[in-house]
């Protein structure tokens, strides 16, 4: 099939842990690498957020593209302007395929000057099978281009703004009305939609009147390939830690909603329970953001993390190491005693399952799709969200019970090569042949 990502907002080739990269990036990328595999083309088009970018840039893989297309400035822009972009954005794709159709890019270079064209009519035949747009801005995208292209289309949100304003904790921390009304707008006219868990589909019946019909539960995938169980003393060796350091670890992007506030008071909580521990050797890796003074800048909750560091007493204890890249990532997993994950809300939970598939256990809120993945006691740890008691109360039980801790993290593993993208994969493609099957629209 010849397939199209729309990936609006952030790219698949960005590197791990910044502002605005997560795992729809992952899904993304690993998405169109396995179609890829498969022989499947398969485009993806994001927003040129860099003058330097190749504007076809095959990285990623045989038979997969990333085009960077041109609608606003060639530089980072905060997400609640993006939505401006949208129109030229949607324009420009059509016009990459109208000028591609002539043969006037250069293809096998990924080197095109120019993405203007006269704009592109309704094709007899479509230039893709199916388009899957990820996030809400990219269904706003592949709507209009039914116009353009003729070509269906299937939408995952990743994330939504009504749950995420459920739990806002401050008015800034909010989603816009203009994303919400988006959201429900596009429930009623995406031709598929994908939601990671049952959760997420009774969410967007219940709250978004989506038809129920038109929902297929598609979960994000974890790559088995680079992320496995490794011995630890191994992957200790690897990042560079003693063989008798004991690390917490959390992974993930630096914002309020992750609650990582609440396990730096569970350490503090630990910390002042346990003075007979070995704290010179037990320490929390924090990965994620960029904790740089710049970083501190421009990232208020890198900076409230920071001072609240330092207001605990923690400064020797925690560690912001700032973005990893997945080669390395999996290391890290693997030398942790546990991965925490204290968010206020998760529509899956990407990073815990890397970490499962790892033999890394899992404490988690018990809050979204996170409920559904870590199944308690057996694969994880699920505990009360924002309660630093309950998490200090669970990372205790892995520190004090090795056996215990040995055997959630083998249950982890063995249950997450259910996730693995090659079976992912077939379930997505099972709905891009429903979206093809789908009579075009006049």
């Amino acid at each position: 099939m010849r397939i199209a990502l729309i990936s609006f907002h952030t790219s698949p080739l960005a590197t791990l842990g910044g502002k605005d990269t997560g795992g729809m990036n992952v899904f993304v990328r690993e998405t169109a690498r396995e179609l890829g595999r498969r022989n499947h083309s398969v485009d993806v088009f994001v927003r040129s957020s860099g003058a330097h970018s190749l504007r076809i840039d095959p990285r990623l893989g045989p038979n997969v593209r990333v085009i960077h297309v041109r609608a606003g400035p060639e530089a980072p822009v905060p997400k609640n302007e993006l939505r401006n972009y949208v129109p030229a954005f949607t324009e420009r794709m059509c016009e990459f395929m109208h000028e591609e159709a002539r043969g006037g890019l250069s293809v096998a270079r990924g080197t095109a000057n120019s993405l203007h064209a006269p704009r592109a009519t309704p094709h007899e035949n479509p230039p893709y099978d199916a388009v899957h747009a990820h996030y809400w801005l990219s269904g706003l995208v592949a709507e209009e281009l039914r116009k353009c292209w003729g070509t269906r289309f299937a939408l995952t949100f990743h994330t939504l703004a009504e749950m995420k304003n459920q739990i806002a904790q401050r008015e800034q921390d909010a989603e816009t009305d203009e994303r919400l009304n988006g959201e429900c707008y596009l429930c009623t006219v995406a031709d598929r939609i994908t939601a990671n868990t049952k959760i997420e589909k009774d969410q967007l019946v219940h709250w978004y009147g989506a038809g129920s019909s038109r929902i297929r539960i598609v979960p994000p995938g974890v790559d088995t390939s680079i992320f496995h169980p490794i011995e630890q003393s191994y992957a200790k060796k690897v990042i560079g830690i003693p063989q008798n350091h004991r690390m917490i670890l959390f992974a993930g992007r630096i914002e309020r909603l992750k609650g990582i506030d609440n396990l730096f008071k569970a350490v503090a909580l630990l910390k002042g329970s346990h003075p007979e521990w070995d704290w010179a050797n037990i320490c929390l890796s924090v990965i994620g953001g960029d904790p740089s003074e710049r970083g501190l800048r421009e990232n208020e909750e890198m900076a409230r993390l920071h001072a609240l560091r330092d207001e605990l007493g923690l400064h020797d204890l925690i560690a912001f190491l700032g973005a990893r890249d997945q080669d390395t990532l999996h290391f890290y997993f693997a030398a942790a005693e546990c991965l925490v994950m204290p968010s206020h809300y998760e529509s899956f939970g990407m990073v815990a399952l890397e970490a499962m598939a790892c033999g890394t256990p899992v404490i988690v809120s018990d809050v979204g799709g996170l409920s559904q993945l870590v199944k308690h006691n057996q694969t994880g740890l699920r505990v009360k969200v924002n309660d630093p008691a309950a998490l200090a109360a669970a990372i205790e039980k892995l520190f004090t019970d090795e056996a215990r801790r040995r055997r959630i993290g083998h249950s982890a593993a063995c249950y997450a090569e259910d996730y693995s993208w090659v079976k992912i994969v077939d379930q997505l493609v099972a709905v891009y042949t429903e979206v093809r099957s789908m009579k075009v629209m006049a």
